[in-house]
């Protein structure tokens, strides 16, 4: 599969997340305070929440349900009730598209 234009640049607030859906996948795409755009799994892995419902801080994405915080670089859990992370996918920026391949997620230890 290759990337594909998920939204654009434009529909995207700082430290605002917004829910895509990439043949079938869920994804959270945020624009943080530096003017880096993350795409990250948009379910938490604690429990079936949005997260992109959920806060940005950051570069963590904040489950609004039960406050467990995922780094959006590398999708890990940095506090408690979640220890799994959630897929991340790399972002690339065509013009004012935001593109997305929802099959390949990055390896981030």
């Amino acid at each position: 599969m290759t990337a594909q234009k998920a939204l654009s640049l434009s529909e995207l607030e700082q430290d605002t997340p917004v829910r895509v859906e990439l043949d079938g996948v869920p994804i959270a795409v945020v624009l943080d305070s530096e003017g880096e755009v993350h795409a990250i799994g948009d379910t938490c892995t604690h429990g079936d929440i949005s997260l992109s419902e959920g806060f940005v801080e950051g570069d963590t994405l904040e489950c609004w349900a039960h406050g467990s915080a995922f780094s959006l670089r590398t999708g890990h859990p940095l506090n408690l009730p979640a220890y799994e992370p959630v897929p991340v996918y790399e972002v690339t920026i065509d013009g004012d598209d935001v593109m997305i391949d929802p099959s390949v997620t990055k390896i981030v230890k």
